[in-house]
């Protein structure tokens, strides 16, 4: 069934319900602000009070620019120490082609550190879908440069010394110094190429995952000596291997900023710590975190951190979820729907428990906006980031929240209240993706029914993968431009 709601309805307090035989409080504080200035012709104003102005794409194309720029300077000294006519067969040219590649595998794994670094100034110039999928790319891409490196120069050392590859292997191993750790690094790439294929990382826990993911760092480590040892580029001393010593040094410093002096700095100068658990709906919690100088926190309304919660059984665990209301000054919260054993123990917090968080990061903001009104499509608990965006957006926005019951649908009295508040169109969609209201809905012409200005808007997307995928197709299809969807994206 499909019903719209844009009038607003009472708060909920002072009820409880009994989770892990601890009494969890199911109040709800919205905390919202007052609605936003208008013109006398009924449009938002250009940046009414509260809404944050337009950030723009930031400087994208400068540094894909420059990161092209760098791989070519990284190749250039091949070129230049290869004099012509010297590739006269084909096991120079098979050598020849191990080496480029060899110089591109470097220079791509140092890409992909920098891109894991979470420097705010680059998910500020790229954006967070654009830099998650960059991130992708360039995984896939160094995959295939390390092991096209490793089987190159294997069969152009085997051509040239006439041994068999295997043979040339063992002569590898045991006779260049720091093959060892270069054959380790090369293992380590294609365990961490094998567990990103979406299949396989959806069937592993997000801890184990998450640990695999990290070895990319130790791709580094292990990689760094055999590169100056045994590259026929970077061996002898000089201007370019001075270069790639100094892009090996712009990398760890950007990783040290990112992941250490950054969130170091946050979490002495804001002291998080739990002030209470709600519950939301019988599978679903938030989690209301109170701590030093919360106003002069830079947060955007469907920005996330990545929580650490300082209790036994949970310290080692880092998770990415969203806030769920924006920032106010007094307090953070973030709902949670319970459905794995970290997220169960989340019900089980004290008061006090201290919190350690990395953030706030994430584009999927009104910042970002295209358009002075947005359209926002969510699935699920996918509706937090979007719970607090809508406190942020120019007045105008439509909401279509998708849901399979009733009991799905999260913190509707808070959307009620918005619905007033902020002069938004809410629709609730609720029943099976094979119900014919929903799926009618979902459809070109339905999302323009509702909303007939749908492609002069934003449109925000977060639930599900099922429910992204065929939105963003349907969303295409209804003629909207690329640059005007938003998804929210979680991990690097």
């Amino acid at each position: 069934m499909t019903y719209p709601h844009t009038h607003a309805s009472g708060r909920r307090t002072g009820t409880s319900s009994r989770h892990g035989g601890r009494s969890v409080s199911a109040r709800s504080e919205p905390g919202l602000r007052a609605p936003q200035s208008r013109t006398k012709e009924g449009r938002a104003a250009d940046v009414p009070p509260g809404v944050p102005p337009r950030r723009g794409p930031g400087g994208r194309r400068a540094v894909a620019v420059l990161l092209v720029v760098g791989l070519l300077a990284s190749v250039l000294p091949w070129w230049l120490d290869t004099p012509a006519g010297s590739l006269k067969n084909s096991a120079a040219m098979v050598t020849a082609a191990g080496r480029i590649t060899g110089l591109v595998a470097g220079y791509l794994l140092l890409v992909q550190v920098l891109m894991m670094s979470r420097l705010p100034a680059l998910e500020r110039w790229i954006g967070g879908e654009n830099l998650a999928r960059w991130h992708r790319d360039v995984g896939a891409t160094l995959l295939v440069a390390v092991l096209a490196h490793a089987s190159l120069i294997l069969v152009g050392y085997a051509d040239l010394e006439n041994n068999s590859v295997l043979t040339e292997a063992g002569v590898l191993l045991r006779d260049y110094e720091d093959m060892v750790s270069a054959f380790a690094a090369a293992g380590l790439m294609v365990v961490v190429g094998f567990t990103s294929v979406r299949a396989v990382r959806a069937a592993l826990p997000y801890e184990l995952w998450h640990a695999l993911h990290l070895s990319s760092y130790l791709v580094l480590l292990l990689g760094f000596a055999h590169q100056f040892s045994n590259g026929a580029q970077l061996f002898r001393p000089g201007p370019v291997r001075t270069m790639w010593i100094a892009m090996y040094a712009i990398v760890v410093a950007a990783l040290l900023w990112g992941r250490v002096v950054a969130p170091l700095r946050l979490n002495l100068r804001h002291n998080l710590r739990v002030a209470d658990v709600v519950a939301e709906s019988p599978d679903t919690i938030s989690v209301y975190l109170t701590g030093d100088r919360l106003g002069r926190l830079e947060l955007l309304g469907g920005q996330y951190f990545r929580w650490r919660f300082l209790t036994p059984g949970m310290w080692w665990q880092s998770h990415p979820f969203s806030v769920s209301a924006a920032a106010n000054g007094r307090w953070l919260r973030l709902t949670v729907k319970v459905v794995g054993a970290h997220t169960r123990d989340l019900r089980d917090l004290d008061p006090g428990t201290r919190v350690w968080a990395e953030g706030p990061s994430g584009t999927f903001t009104a910042a970002h906006r295209v358009r002075e009104r947005a359209l926002l499509i969510a699935g699920g608990s996918g509706i937090t980031p979007i719970r607090a965006m809508l406190e942020e957006l120019p007045p105008g926005a439509a909401l279509i929240y998708r849901a399979s019951t009733p009991a799905d649908v999260l913190l509707h009295r808070e959307l009620d209240w918005l619905a007033q508040a902020r002069d938004v169109r809410i629709w609730y969609v609720v029943g099976s993706r094979h119900d014919p209201g929903p799926r009618e809905v979902l459809s070109p012409d339905g999302l323009s029914r509702l909303v007939p200005d749908l492609v002069r808007r934003d449109v925000y997307l977060c639930g599900p993968p099922g429910l992204v995928e065929q939105s963003l197709a349907v969303l295409r299809r209804a003629g909207v431009p690329r640059r005007q969807i938003h998804l929210a994206t979680f991990e690097l």
